[in-house]
């Protein structure tokens, strides 16, 4: 019987050291070994390790790309404008002994030397750059600088900067409005240069049109007047034709279109003789080819 309560006991002090001793890696962990506050061995690999109990202490560290979100801070450009810039870090530990050595086993502590850090290489990537490149498609290069400021401190630190980026850029509020009215003033400007050269524009192409309206105008006037004289010309021709054919009908023809003339409103009176030589006609009758 106290065989077998030896044994149990062996067991369960065999089981407690191996419990002790033994520890897992996560594939999402690096671990530092250290014995009694020294760094012993990194281990980076995920799986089953072993330690030392009570004597050795397991320190995880992630192996992940961590994030660190800078307050945000007022920034003069290099146009002496101001600039309110959010920004944030990411950033992985590459070196665990190093992290340990110069920052200590928390993530809190890289934090406190990460703001210093990027705040400086952002005032002075920024304090060269105008408002307009910060707001164009050049800000992937400032970006791109910043990142390799930052990036080359932090290494002193076990850690690698994946990626610097501005959230959000915004103009002090006391500039805001001033900013807005300069950008409406000029907005202005261009719309009235904008009118003015299209009133320009459109008082030539009146007078264009004027000039050609013009030109077309007299061309058919011309042209008009002369077909209008070739045609009286024609005119006073056929008639005078037909006045050598038959001066008798002529005579007679011509009576005839004043009579209708005289009364085409149908309320006209005339008081004439009977033999006035407005009515010969009704008193004879002229015969085909016969002279008066």
């Amino acid at each position: 019987m106290n065989k077998l309560i030896a044994l149990g006991a062996v067991a369960l002090v065999a089981l407690f050291l191996a419990a002790s001793s033994l520890f897992v890696v996560h594939q999402t962990q690096q671990v530092l070994i250290t014995q009694f506050g020294q760094p012993i061995r990194v281990i980076k690999e995920p799986g089953l390790n072993w330690k030392l109990p009570f004597i050795q202490t397991v320190i995880p560290f992630d192996r992940r790309l961590l994030d660190y979100d800078s307050t945000a801070q007022e920034v003069i450009l290099g146009d002496q404008r101001r600039l309110v810039v959010d920004i944030f870090t990411r950033y992985r530990i590459i070196d665990p002994l190093r992290y340990y050595q110069t920052v200590g086993s928390t993530e809190g502590g890289i934090r406190l030397r990460l703001g210093p850090i990027v705040s400086s290489a952002l005032r002075n990537a920024l304090g060269n750059e105008p408002l307009l490149a910060v707001l164009s498609n050049d800000r992937a290069r400032i970006m791109g600088e910043i990142r390799q400021r930052v990036n080359t401190e932090a290494l002193s630190f076990g850690i690698e900067v994946a990626d610097v980026r501005i959230r959000r850029a915004d103009l002090p509020e006391e500039n805001t409005q001033a900013i807005l009215s300069r950008m409406q003033s000029e907005r202005e400007r261009v719309a009235r240069e904008e009118r003015a050269q299209g009133a320009e524009q459109a008082q030539r192409i009146r007078a264009q049109a004027e000039r050609e309206r013009t030109v077309l105008l007299a061309e058919a006037q011309s042209k008009a007047d002369g077909l209008r004289g070739e045609g009286e010309e024609m005119a006073i021709r056929i008639v005078a034709e037909a006045f050598s054919k038959d001066p008798g009908f002529f005579q007679f023809w011509r009576s005839m279109q004043a009579m209708k003339e005289a009364f085409s409103d149908g309320d006209s009176r005339l008081l004439l003789s009977p033999d006035s030589d407005f009515f010969k006609y009704f008193r004879e009758i002229p015969r085909p080819g016969a002279t008066k």
